[in-house]
């Protein structure tokens, strides 16, 4: 069955999970439905112990059992020691068909592809893999089904009752003996535990699993002991040092960084960039060179951004601690800095997931999203975009709260660039579709292939300008009709100055895009969105659609 953007989704996947296609952003918007009801096995007597003494009385007591369901947060990212201390637990006991249930998997749980390929593990629902898992399932070595949702609609789906989480394990930097968990306090912090939230409120067993416990009680507690049924003490439970690596690590690249620099010009020049605005970008190196490139246009024009949103980093956290920022509502920190900055700056707060991106509460932060800068490994002439499958359809990403923001803030950018190492980025159809197209308004990248043909006529053109002002400032008597031709002269070279036209529609894509120069200015950014506004109330576009069939030869006929 055809989806709202155009992919065939296999039957047998609609009947296996239930779930129709989808069929557009805003498609459930102000349709009620009933949130699922946890278990929750209450505790009355005064001298109940909480503690346990390791992960296999934890699965003991939770009742553990084949074809349960299992959950983790990912605020650890590649530091985890959390997941796969507890599935080798699991997998000693002997127990199968287990649904893993992740807010995200990445290459330190790498150890967990010998228990999909025996069984152990057969269904994994995540908001996308890295690493050897992702090589796994895409190479069919999962049993069962592969579920991937975003940040927003994994809280969905377990608040709904679509995933029953048996069992929810929750790395915790510090605890106390009766599960109030907080995300610093310990040796091992990570700011937050805003993807743990749901797993709390709705699974059947919670477990805190900690490498600080400290005394009663820990406050102020962001998972309090209400929701948690025992506590176990290990080792080493991260690393906090693996926390920024990947996709979370700033860019050195020049071309991402110029990409960077386009994007805050697109955002210095619309209506919404004013003082109070909301932003958050994405984890790539792009868009977090985008924050410090914007930085300093909010210094230059004293704008100040009234709300920073999602995954946090060290540049959004200096705009706090600079008066640049006002508040900073967090989901996940993508380094130490911001780390520590959850705990030194009082505008600085934690926020559950459903908080943040969830579509089926009355209202989540990304709905008030003005700005989300975004990555992507590929976007097509439809705009959409894909974050989790490589072109050759291996699973290497995941889409975090990707569609969330996107369908949510009022100016949705994706920086891309033409190439990813010798692969197109840019391309007719996404491998698979992440984020729709509609969503997305947009693209910024590093070039494209007229470059030969522009480049060419703006040597020309400079070349001719600069012979004629050499002519004209040779000796008295030029400089003299210099003088006299001065505003006819001006108005030449106005009309060679590409910053006066902005950019030009690129043909062959199904929504207007503006190429600008790679050396514009706030001015010529401005025409560009001119030339956008022309191109959209012209109908281009639509024009060129339908009278293609007209501009083709027939078949087998070649022009004159």
């Amino acid at each position: 069955m055809l989806n709202a953007v155009g992919r065939e989704i296999p039957e047998e996947i609609l009947e296996r999970t239930g779930k129709e296609v989808f069929q557009g952003n805003n498609y459930k918007d102000g349709k009620a439905f009933q949130k699922a009801s946890p278990k929750v096995t209450p505790v009355m007597r005064n001298d109940h112990d909480k503690m346990v003494k390791d992960i296999h009385e934890a699965l003991v007591k939770c009742n553990a059992h084949d074809g349960m369901t299992v959950s983790f947060h990912h605020h650890f990212r590649e530091g985890d020691l959390v997941v796969c201390m507890v599935m080798e637990e699991i997998h000693k006991m002997g127990f199968k068909n287990i649904t893993l249930s992740a807010s995200s998997l990445g290459k330190a749980h790498d150890a967990l592809v010998p228990m999909i390929e025996d069984g152990t593990i057969v269904n994994i629902e995540s908001s996308g893999v890295r690493g050897k898992i992702g090589d796994a399932i895409s190479h069919g070595k999962l049993k069962g089904l592969a579920t991937m949702r975003s940040h927003g609609g994994r809280v969905r789906a377990i608040e709904t009752g679509e995933t029953h989480v048996d069992i929810a394990f929750i790395g915790a930097p510090s605890c106390d003996e009766y599960g109030n968990c907080s995300g610093m306090g310990g040796k091992t912090n990570c700011g937050v535990l805003s993807y743990a939230y749901v797993d709390a409120e709705m699974a059947d067993y919670v477990v805190a699993v900690t490498d600080c416990l400290v005394d009663y009680p820990n406050y102020p507690a962001e998972i309090n002991q209400t929701k948690v049924d025992y506590v176990c003490v290990v080792d080493q439970i991260g690393i906090p040092e693996k926390i920024a690596t990947g996709a979370a690590k700033p860019t050195t690249d020049q071309r991402k960084i110029l990409m960077a620099e386009y994007c805050t010009q697109v955002v210095a020049n619309t209506p919404y960039f004013k003082d109070g605005f909301s932003y958050q970008t994405g984890v790539g190196g792009a868009s977090i060179a985008s924050t410090i490139s914007l930085s300093k246009i909010m210094e230059e024009k004293n704008i100040h951004m009234g709300l920073g949103v999602g995954g946090l980093t060290k540049p959004m956290c200096e705009l706090l601690d600079r008066g640049l920022a006002r508040k900073l509502v967090d989901t996940q920190d993508f380094d130490l800095d911001a780390v520590n900055n959850v705990a030194s700056n009082p505008n600085h707060f934690p926020i559950s997931a459903g908080e943040y991106a969830s579509p089926m509460n009355k209202g989540a932060f990304v709905n008030k999203l003005d700005y989300v800068i975004l990555a992507s490994l590929e976007v097509d002439t439809h705009f959409n975009c894909n974050v989790v499958v490589g072109s050759d359809g291996i699973i290497t990403g995941a889409q975090g709260g990707h569609p969330d923001t996107a369908q949510g803030a009022k100016c949705t950018i994706v920086i891309a660039p033409l190439l990813q190492g010798r692969i197109p980025a840019i391309c007719t159809d996404v491998t698979t579709v992440t984020t729709p197209g509609d969503c997305v308004d947009v693209l910024v990248t590093d070039g494209f292939t007229g470059n030969i043909f522009l480049k060419t006529m703006e040597g020309a053109a400079s070349l001719f300008t600069h012979a004629l002002k050499d002519m004209l400032l040779g000796s008295t008597k030029t400089k003299l009709a210099a003088l006299l031709l001065k505003d006819s002269l001006a108005g030449f070279k106005k009309r060679f100055d590409a910053n006066e036209v902005g950019g030009t529609a690129l043909l062959g894509i199904s929504q207007p895009v503006i190429k600008a120069h790679g050396s514009s200015n706030g001015y010529a950014f401005f025409n560009a969105i001119r030339q956008a506004k022309v191109v959209a109330e012209g109908d281009i576009v639509g024009d060129i659609a339908a009278n293609v069939d007209h501009m083709s030869l027939p078949r087998g006929k070649k022009e004159g």
